[in-house]
Order: structure tokens, then sequence, then C-alpha cells
């Protein structure tokens, strides 16, 4: 791809969250609600499908309508990237064709879960979506879930073709991003993804990133991004730092999706509950999560532009 298509893509990107009715099938109202939230938030876009949005906890159908319902309500107004990962090379490569047909603007894809695949395997599994489509493909490494952390010789032999832009770096290891950086050139696109470390990542050479807690709050994350950008690293690590004492308050719930999805439901957009095995939020923690989302509002009043 040319170096301002690919620039383009460079940001901070909300890992959207699932959106159910009660019944916890996919709402497409509460999906394109939600999707229609992010605009104004001055995000670059959103990342359809992935962990946060438990894509692989959806049938293929379901994942098409969500991206379907996005796509109806903001297309041309933030970029989107699906992830587009299964299972199985045919599921993936089947919702790589619907999200190259719905207008999407890249593919992402975790390796084929559940096996210790090998690195011809993973390969291979990967190949099939990029050649299935014209749209640029963007590697999700998160060996943490996965069991396969990428190594760099496949990461430097995938970026010699023209589709394949960059990578979401999920692993904890702010070395290996920087790697990343290295191995894939100076047009290669590497996004941080623990959102505690995105100033690390940023430090490295990563440029944006993709994240489930932006969800919740976006503008901070926006904020943080241009903050770094302008040269103002004190005032960036302070904001990381505030940041993450939001995260760590957030992950002493019995499940981060459901505290987030409770957060925007104060916000008045409903997402219901996180599929199962993901656990829901239980009734207690309303009261403590109605004080969480007044801290994380007053932080955005304070540093949103």
């Amino acid at each position: 791809m040319k170096k301002d298509e690919v620039a383009r893509l460079k940001g901070i990107f909300v890992a959207m969250y699932s959106a159910y009715d009660d019944e916890g099938n996919v709402s497409v109202q509460r999906v394109k609600k939600l999707a229609r939230y992010y605009v104004s938030t001055g995000v670059k876009g959103l990342y359809v499908g992935g962990s946060t949005g438990e894509g692989i906890l959806q049938s293929t159908e379901e994942r098409k309508l969500v991206l379907e319902s996005v796509m109806d309500e903001i297309r041309g107004e933030l970029l989107v990237i699906v992830h587009v990962g299964a299972a199985s090379t045919r599921e993936s490569v089947e919702l790589s064709r619907h999200a190259e047909a719905c207008g999407a603007n890249a593919i992402s894809a975790v390796p084929a879960i559940y096996y210790r695949l090998s690195v011809a395997s993973v390969e291979a599994h990967w190949q099939a979506m990029i050649d299935s489509t014209s749209l640029p493909f963007i590697i999700y490494n998160i060996p943490q879930t996965t069991g396969f952390n990428l190594p760099v010789n496949l990461l430097e032999r995938m970026a010699q073709q023209d589709k394949v832009i960059g990578v979401k770096m999920s692993g904890e290891s702010t070395f290996e991003l920087q790697q990343f950086k290295e191995a894939g050139g100076e047009n290669f696109l590497v996004y941080n993804g623990p959102d505690e470390q995105f100033l690390a990542g940023k430090i490295m050479g990563a440029d944006g990133g993709i994240g489930g807690t932006y969800g919740v709050m976006p503008e901070l994350f926006c904020a943080l991004n241009g903050l770094f950008d302008e040269g103002l690293v004190d005032e960036a690590i302070a904001l990381q730092v505030k940041i993450n004492g939001i995260i760590k308050k957030l992950l002493n719930y019995p499940s981060l999706y459901g505290a987030c999805k409770y957060i925007m439901h104060l916000r008045g957009i409903d997402t219901g509950q996180p599929r199962m095995p993901l656990l829901p939020v239980k009734t207690e923690h309303g009261e403590s999560l109605s004080v969480l989302n007044h801290e994380i509002e007053t932080m955005i009043a304070a540093y949103a532009r």
C-alpha cells in the first residue's frame, strides 16, 4: 500500500464491545447506538469483533450482523478494522470476504485457537485470509490467550507483502514491540495492545493503539496520544498513571468487560451482559461502578480537547 494510505490507519482505535439484547442475542439497535457514541470522541476508528467484542464467542452469522450494523451506522465517519480470526481457516476466509463486501478498511486476525500450531500452520492460516481479499491485513499477536508468540522472522517474511501493513501487539513486552517495528520497516504499523502500557508502547515505536478499556474513556487515550506526539512526556506520564488507576479498579471486578459494559449502561448505552463464560456484573457492584464512572467522566472533562 502507499505510504499515505497506511498512515491514515495510525491512531486510537476502540476495541468495540459486544451489544446484546436482554435475551443475549446480538442487537442491531444497540450495536448502532454504541458505534454512534464513539464518532464524536476523537478516535480514529473501531476494531470490531476482537477479544473485547467477544467475536470468538459468536457464530459466524452473528459476527456478520455486528459488522453490518456498524457499517450501516458509521460508514465513512470512522475507520473500521475487522477481526476475522476464527478456529478454522475456512471460517476466517468467509469473514474476510464479508468484511470486504461491507466496506471495511482492514482485516486482522489472531492465529487459529485451541490447537498448538506450528509457525508454518499459522502462516498458511493468515495467508489464506490475505489472499482472499484486497484489504490490508493486520496481524494480531496475543500470546497469552492463543499460546502462539509471533516470531520476528515470520513477521519479517509476511511484512514483505504489500497487503500486510501492521501488527496489533498485545503481548506484554515492549522490547518485542520495538523489534516488530524494526523488522516491519518504516511504513509498517505497530498498534500497542496492553492499555496500561500505551505510553511505553508509543515510546518504543507504536503508531497507535487498539484497546478495550478505551471504550469507557476514549477521550483520555486520545489525549494521551496527543501529549506524547507533542513532546509533552511528563504530562503524558502523569495521565498514563491516572488511566492505570482506572484500569486497576476495573480489573477488580469479576469481569473486565462486564464492568466496562455496566459503565456504558450508566451513560445510557445498553449493551447487555457479556456472553458466558465471561461473567456478568453483580448487582452489588452497581454503586462502586457508579463512583468509578463519575471519576472517569471527571478526568475526561479535565483532559478532553
